[in-house]
């Protein structure tokens, strides 16, 4: 899964180096912001990492202090969310969706749909040690009823059977506790008894978050990729760009399904991934956006 990123390490890699260009880059009247977002861009998580503390080291500052006081704007939300190790951007964005005004009930969803169960047990672990409560315990505070139990399932990556009567119940129960694998052959198997998508039945009966997190799931379930291409699709194609989003899944995806991302989203639409970002931001901002995207297809 590592390779389908469209960000991959940098082959003559030298922290020390990169840390001087940074500084470079920021010292004195105006600031070099091709230089930076051109490097750490092409840097992977961990070699950013490397760069924090060598930048540290030399220069006893804060990297990422220095790049939120140099930069402005939507290139400063995408490079500093670069700037963050991928586990804890996760809980990060957890965090800050539960505890800001108002759940934002769509990052949950997308976080907890679409990381795997170990993936999700190291964010759990990230989230207590930044935040000293339980991402557990903070998303039932959050949320309520259906959707709650679901999320919890989804948080907690471990299968439980639970006897319930609605149909909510029933899709909650298979959809919160099997494997991709087992869904797909599922979905596959509903359809015959059915006559329709699952995801036809699942618009029907529920609503609100609850259906937006059983169809994610099930999107996930399908593939993982799909289901961001769909939504980075829509981030863009809305009335004004979601900035939020474009800069969450450009981000977390650029080094785990980058490439996969990008051949659905031609698949599904007919056009690049690229050329909708191109055509959708401007300036900086778009330059960094289309170095994680790799590439036109």
């Amino acid at each position: 899964q590592a390779t389908r990123g469209s960000v991959k390490p940098f082959v003559n890699f030298n922290a020390k180096h990169d840390a001087e260009v940074l500084r470079k880059a920021m010292k004195g009247i105006g600031t070099d912001e091709d230089a930076i977002l051109m490097l750490l861009a092409a840097r992977s998580n961990a070699q950013r990492q490397e760069i924090k503390a060598a930048y540290k080291k030399a220069f006893g500052k804060d990297l990422v202090k220095d790049l939120r006081s140099e930069l402005g704007g939507k290139l400063e939300d995408l490079i500093v969310a670069l700037m963050f190790p991928s586990t804890i951007y996760d809980a990060h964005e957890l965090h800050k969706a539960i505890k800001g005004v108002g759940t934002e009930d769509q990052v949950l969803i997308e976080i907890l749909a679409s990381r795997t169960c170990d993936e999700m047990k190291d964010i759990a672990k990230a989230y207590k040690k930044e935040y000293g409560s339980k991402l557990e315990k903070d998303i039932m505070g959050d949320t309520s009823g259906h959707y709650q139990r679901l999320l919890e399932t989804k948080n907690k990556g471990e299968p439980k059977e639970e006897k319930f009567g609605t149909d909510e119940d029933k899709f909650i129960n298979i959809l919160g506790n099997r494997s991709a694998e087992h869904l797909r052959r599922v979905f596959d198997a509903y359809k015959k008894i059915a006559g329709c998508d699952i995801e036809e039945s699942i618009k029907d009966e529920c609503t609100g978050n609850l259906e937006a997190l059983l169809l994610a799931v099930v999107k996930c379930a399908k593939s993982v990729p799909g289901y961001f291409a769909e939504s980075v699709r829509e981030s863009m194609r809305r009335a004004g760009t979601d900035d939020e989003t474009l800069i969450r899944i450009m981000v977390s995806r650029s080094e785990r399904d980058m490439l996969d991302v990008r051949a659905m989203y031609k698949k599904k639409y007919g056009e690049s991934l690229y050329s909708t970002i191109q055509e959708d931001t401007e300036g900086d901002y778009q330059k960094a956006l289309l170095y994680l995207c790799g590439g036109n297809d």
